[in-house]
């Protein structure tokens, strides 16, 4: 009777640690793909600078038109211009009850560009690109096209991964200065054209709150972003088994690991940035 107690004792008892092992694999896996994708950005720019032109149309536009939302261009600046206006509502709302509400442009300036324009992107990007990615890689996997091309000496990681991250790169620097200047727009037609705030006050507080480096900041944090979305979503598309469903279910992961890696990285950019005790800009010149 005791032989039996302790060996399931002792099996309780090296589930935690198995437990732990295998995440640190598999965190270690994420890594060394993560470093050899990116160590291999010098190589995809001379030998397959034709296929990042071809993701970067793709990317862009898709396949469908672009007023049928059938590109990426469409969705940021659809879930931008919505996520600027509801900053603009519940902005002005808000500062309205404290007697506040000529602060709103300064909200925009400093809400917009910091935080939420990066992470809308980001989060774009995630459900538009990156499950497109993990859902092409998979079905390239399960079908044996990725081991085809090692059989073929070409290397599938710089091929299929790194013209991935390189076209997304190129990409998100228009995209995210779309989306950026539809936030802005949204947010000015709410406060100042519908809820009759002064077009002066509200222009006066935004360009104080808006220097030219956050907006430079704010374009980096874009870029950041949407390099781990890429590596994240190309990551579970390359190493998708099981079939189709097992490709599903890669791309379900996939979408959950990068919206949670999205704001992780947004508040530790945020930090690196502009510091843990920020300080508003303009603020010697309003005083």
């Amino acid at each position: 009777m005791v032989a039996p107690e302790l060996g399931r004792a002792g099996h309780l008892m090296r589930t935690p640690a198995s437990k732990l092992t295998a995440a640190l694999a598999t965190v270690g896996s994420h890594l060394a793909f993560y470093a050899k994708a990116l160590a291999y950005i010098p190589i995809t720019l001379v030998h397959y600078w034709r296929h990042i032109v071809r993701q970067i149309a793709e990317i862009s536009f898709g396949s469908a038109t672009l007023l049928a939302a059938g590109g990426t261009v469409g969705v940021v600046f659809a879930m931008s211009f919505v996520s600027g206006a509801q900053v603009g509502l519940e902005g002005f709302r808000g500062l309205d009850l404290v007697g506040l509400s000529p602060l709103s442009g300064a909200v925009s300036g400093l809400v917009n560009t910091r935080e939420l324009a990066p992470v809308v992107a980001g989060i774009a990007l995630a459900a538009k690109v990156g499950t497109g990615f993990t859902a092409q890689l998979g079905a390239m996997r399960i079908s044996e096209e990725i081991d085809a091309l090692e059989t073929m000496s070409i290397n599938s990681v710089p091929f299929l991964v790194t013209t991935r991250i390189i076209a997304m790169v190129i990409t998100v620097i228009p995209l995210y200065l779309v989306g950026l200047f539809a936030a802005y727009v949204s947010t000015r037609v709410v406060v100042v054209n519908l809820n009759n705030q002064s077009a002066g006050i509200y222009d006066y507080w935004f360009d104080l709150m808006l220097p030219t480096q956050d907006v430079f900041l704010s374009l980096a944090k874009a870029v950041i972003i949407a390099i781990v979305v890429t590596l994240i979503h190309c990551y579970y598309g390359y190493y998708a088994s099981g079939g189709p469903e097992g490709v599903g279910r890669a791309a379900g992961r996939a979408l959950r690991t990068s919206i949670v890696m999205i704001m992780v990285t947004d508040i530790l950019l945020t930090f690196a940035f502009w510091g843990v005790y920020m300080e508003l800009p303009g603020l010697a010149g309003a005083t």
